[in-house]
């Protein structure tokens, strides 16, 4: 699933190709994607132009001119950008049709991406009851430590946690708890205040770091057709085979349903 990074850099690389362009149409191919009724949507997005372009945790915000449009990609969906004339694929489920000749496609083989359209003046930082953005003030070290109290969950399910930090996906988690020192099994209970301060850092400057580089590119998410994400080139523990700094095997642990990589030397 795309997690902070990967949206954000859809954002940014469809700011790049779409702003302020105006929809002539929007074909509803698929209608479960749709928040609502896709009749309505499609309707309230005509002649409607792409005017900003933001992320709150997972979800990418598209300001319109009259509402917002709300667009999670969940395991594999994708926009991808095409001329008028593209002949659409099946996995291509939401066609939007620019006046300037041009078509933007989501593509989603399983399906399960969503969008909703929402009032101009909704409270972003409500949305979907997500907790603050790694990068905001607010996500410190007293904020984790209250956060934490009589909670015995693993710190691999507490991370992934969106209520309590919003984008943060199954690699990144991986790749901060490594940075850390920490296991993925290891309860929230049984961390110092140090492990904290420590979080907080790891966070920001593993998300920042991937960022830059567009994000992790493991198994098909693309920023645009053809572009991959190259942060994977980095990865310390997620998907390896042996531990970058010294040398051992990489353990896999299944935690809450998902794949927690680990150096059992480095993660004491």
């Amino acid at each position: 699933m795309p997690e902070l990074p990967e949206v954000e850099t859809v954002v940014r690389t469809l700011e790049k190709r779409i702003k302020n362009l105006e929809i002539e149409d929007v074909d509803v191919r698929y209608a479960n994607i749709i928040v609502g009724d896709p009749m309505e949507f499609r309707t309230s997005l005509i002649h409607e132009h792409f005017r900003g372009f933001s992320r709150r945790g997972k979800y990418l915000i598209f300001t319109m001119d009259h509402c917002l449009l709300v667009s999670h990609l969940r395991m594999e969906g994708k926009y991808f950008l095409e001329e008028k004339s593209h002949v659409a694929s099946k996995h291509e489920h939401v066609i939007f049709t620019f006046t300037n000749g041009t078509k933007m496609c989501y593509h989603d083989t399983r399906k399960f991406g969503r969008m909703e359209l929402l009032p101009l003046d909704t409270d972003l930082n409500k949305l979907h009851s997500l907790g603050p953005e790694p990068f905001d003030p607010e996500f410190n070290q007293p904020y984790i430590h209250q956060y934490r109290k009589n909670k015995k969950l693993p710190l691999k399910t507490f991370l992934l946690d969106q209520s309590f930090v919003a984008g943060i996906g199954n690699i990144y988690a991986d790749e901060i708890l490594f940075s850390c020192g920490l296991r993925p099994g290891r309860s929230v209970s049984r961390i110092t205040k140090e492990d904290e301060h420590n979080i907080v850092k790891n966070t920001r400057r593993i998300l920042s770091e991937a960022i830059a580089e567009g994000g992790t590119t493991i198994r098909s998410y693309e920023s645009e057709k053809g572009v991959h994400g190259r942060f994977q080139l980095r990865c310390m523990v997620h998907g390896n085979s042996e531990c970058r700094v010294c040398g051992s095997k990489i353990k896999v642990k299944w935690i809450g349903g998902r794949s927690s990589y680990y150096c059992p030397i480095c993660q004491k």
